[in-house]
């Protein structure tokens, strides 16, 4: 069953994907649809389809990186489930995410909870990317795109068909780390209950880079890696999801509980290891449907129990005293959203909701012995806490074939808070005085903010559409950016969200980000969508953008603090796919994007912080029968436009092939390939700085300016079994 409160022109994809004629809604610049159900959403569609979906998952355990392949897209390297998505540069808590309607907040000094690592990618349904102008109704407290992640949803049986049972059940492995996993999904229903669960687990050691990348080998744990091990790149997780649904009429009652228990997963490039995160989510939801619209009701808890310390690549002891460094987050989520859809007799829609977002946050630090960490417990964050409440409303019009409008306006209070704070109980690294003047200020803040979209599509004929508009957009710091507040190397080190080794200091008074952006995109194609062409341009500058400035000025890495700039970023996606022959070997056909970005910050000159350079994706496909195979090629320039302040990893120019091959014979799908076929070092230009083994609790105990290189070759295999 698929009940949807967007319009349907509003739910399909924009890399390679059809547009939604003229005569439907408006379609949003840049949203990027990946569904895993076997029916296109329209005839003739180009939207990924459930086998290139799972084509996917077969190689990746990382839910984020299935918008890989997305224009505008890339990705921040973090742990190898939890990688943080990136659109048109801008990262993380810049982004509006979301998954099953709720959303989730990263609970850890570092970040490495996102929302998207809660979902194993075998157990998701579709993810949606808006990467130009994000509607109202998607977006919020947030200045970037927005992430729309579901999972699967509940089936019924059919009248008169009697009990529903199916499932699945499925499994793969990865030369490269030893990554293996297996999932399985069931599902019991009649014609108005559904009852199912999903379950998956994963798990992989260390991974080789293609060559030696490092001319060390100490662990400071008695044993070493050798020169082309990425240390601190092993993970263990496992994903559960129950779901309730029941059917009434036009009405749905949907409840899904979900919980991860993930015992270990290591950085790379992070000071510490993240050695068990509980999360545990309960998501009720009602839908229903009127002659005059659609309504949604939505109800949701989240409690995240994070702990961090040195993991098996990284010092524990040091000294004779100190037996690791043991930190504690604990963050709830609990949040209220209401909206509407009313369908107007004028060929237009207005959409109309509400929200209400409380999150609670501690971050604190046990004592590990004497000296410095003792004889008291550090509190990094206390009593945190973040507020939102919000309006919006957004009207779609359509005055003819040719020219549909889409207004938005949201309005959002976002308060945050935080207690006071002190150290371990002792005078090092001015614990006591960075305590003291935190504590003596007020930590209250409230901003009201403003977000406006207004977007329209002209389709002059059946072979051109253009879509333009303009955003205006904002985003409220978070907690670690705030209320952060030891100055001393050692605590601000652990503080660090973006991989590049440096220490972090909030500050309080920060403002809320505010970004204007305006973006376009020209899809010349032809009438059948045998082939097509588009290109995005985009422009986006960003008033109290939240950079940083030393408080340090080290050659190596450096503490610094969050501070109010002006930033700007533009850049261009260029998509497009054509057929290359339709013969008695099969058919052929070519795929392939490019992407740009440049950021800068205006007020110091300095290059933004983890741009992605130009880069590009090119395959030639083929398909016969049950088979589809590709070869790839993925390439980025030279990375050399880099934050100065941050002492940023320059990183060179690569080339990678790929090779990939799937067979489906009715319910049963056989997935493999091999990726960096020639087994090439390379360093991902968005991976941060390599801090995956050693001293790590010292700022300077670590050789600086290494990149954290990616996977080298690796063969992988997959099945699926669907009954």
């Amino acid at each position: 069953m698929r009940i949807r409160l967007q319009p349907l022109a509003a739910s399909i994809a924009v890399a390679f994907a059809i547009p939604a004629v003229a005569q439907t809604p408006l379609r949003t610049l840049d949203e990027v649809v990946v569904e895993a159900t076997r029916e296109r959403d329209l005839p003739g569609a180009a939207a990924p389809t459930a086998g290139e979906l799972e084509r996917l998952r077969a190689a990746t355990s990382d839910t984020a990186s299935l918008l890989r392949e997305q224009p505008g897209v890339s990705l921040y390297g973090a742990g190898g489930v939890s990688s943080l998505p990136v659109i048109h540069g801008l990262a993380d808590d810049r982004l509006r995410i979301r998954l099953d309607g709720m959303d989730l907040i990263a609970s850890c000094p570092n970040h490495m909870n996102p929302p998207l690592s809660y979902v194993d990618p075998s157990n998701l349904k579709s993810i949606k990317v808006y990467a130009g102008i994000t509607p109202v109704s998607v977006g919020g407290d947030s200045i970037g795109g927005s992430i729309v992640a579901e999972t699967r949803g509940p089936d019924f049986a059919q009248p008169g068909q009697g009990l529903l049972t199916k499932g699945e059940v499925g499994t793969y492995y990865r030369s490269n780390g030893d990554q293996r996993g297996i999932n399985l999904s069931a599902t019991v229903a009649s014609e108005n209950l559904s009852l199912s669960y999903s379950g998956a687990l994963a798990k992989a050691d260390n991974y080789k880079a293609g060559g030696e990348f490092k001319n060390f080998t100490a662990t400071g744990r008695g044993n070493e890696l050798a020169r082309n091990e990425v240390g601190s790149s092993a993970y263990d997780t496992r994903n559960h999801t129950l779901g309730f649904a029941l059917r009434g009429g036009n009405h749905l009652v949907e409840l899904k509980l979900g919980y991860q228990d993930l015992p270990y997963q290591l950085y790379a490039n992070q000071r510490m290891d993240m050695l068990d995160n509980e999360q545990k989510r309960a998501n009720l939801r009602w839908l229903g449907q009127f002659d005059w619209g659609r309504a949604e009701a939505r109800v949701y808890h989240e409690a995240v129990d994070h702990y961090m310390n040195f993991g098996m690549d990284k010092q524990l002891v040091y000294g004779t005293a100190v037996n690791g460094m043991p930190m504690y987050s604990r963050g709830r989520t609990t949040g209220v959203e209401t909206k509407a859809e009313i369908d107007l007799a004028d060929s237009s829609l207005l959409r109309l909701g509400a929200l209400y977002q409380h999150y609670t946050l501690r971050d604190w630090w046990p004592p590990s012995g004497t000296g410095g960490m003792s004889p008291g417990t550090f509190e990094n964050i206390a009593d945190g806490s973040r507020d939102r409440a919000g309006l919006f409303g957004e009207w779609e019009k359509r005055f003819s074939p040719q020219w549909t409008t889409q207004l938005g306006l949201r309005y959002e209070r976002v308060t945050t808070d935080a207690g006071d704070v002190h150290g371990y109980g002792n005078a090092m690294g001015n614990q006591l005085v960075d305590a003291a003047a935190f504590n003596a200020r007020e930590h209250k803040k409230t901003d009201n903010n403003w977000d406006l979209t207004a977007l329209a599509r002209y389709a002059p004929s059946q072979a051109i559409d253009v879509e333009f508009g303009f955003a205006h957009k904002t985003r409220s710091p978070n907690l670690y950016e705030r209320y952060t507040w030891s100055t001393w190397a050692m605590a601000a080190v652990m503080n660090n969200t973006v991989g590049d080794g440096n220490g972090y200091v909030g500050d309080p008074d920060l403002k809320a980000e505010k970004a204007n952006t305006l973006s376009a995109t020209f899809d010349w194609h032809a009438a059948d969508r045998r082939w097509e062409l588009k290109a995005t341009p985009f422009y986006t500058r960003v008033t109290d953008y939240i950079d940083a400035v030393r408080l340090t000025n080290n050659a190596g890495f450096n503490v610094l603090r969050y501070t109010n700039q002006t930033a700007r970023l533009f850049g261009l996606d260029l998509s497009g796919r054509m057929p290359l022959g339709n013969t008695a070997l099969g058919q052929f056909a070519a795929r392939g994007l490019v992407n740009y970005t440049n950021g800068k910050n205006l007020d110091t000159g300095d290059d933004l912080y983890n741009i992605m350079p130009l880069n590009t994706r090119l395959s030639l496909t083929h398909e016969l029968g049950g088979w589809n195979n590709a070869v790839e090629m993925v390439a980025a320039r030279a990375k050399n436009k880099v934050s100065d302040a941050r002492n940023e990893v320059r990183t060179p120019g690569y080339a990678l092939f790929n090779l990939r091959t799937s067979y489906t014979w009715r319910n049963i799908r056989v997935d493999a390939g091999v990726e960096n076929l020639f087994d090439k070092l390379y360093y991902q230009p968005t991976g941060g700085t390599y801090t995956g083994q050693g001293t790590t609790m010292g700022i300077n105990s670590i050789a600086p300016g290494i990149g954290v290189p990616g996977m080298g070759r690796t063969f992988y295999a997959g099945l699926n079994v669907r009954f």
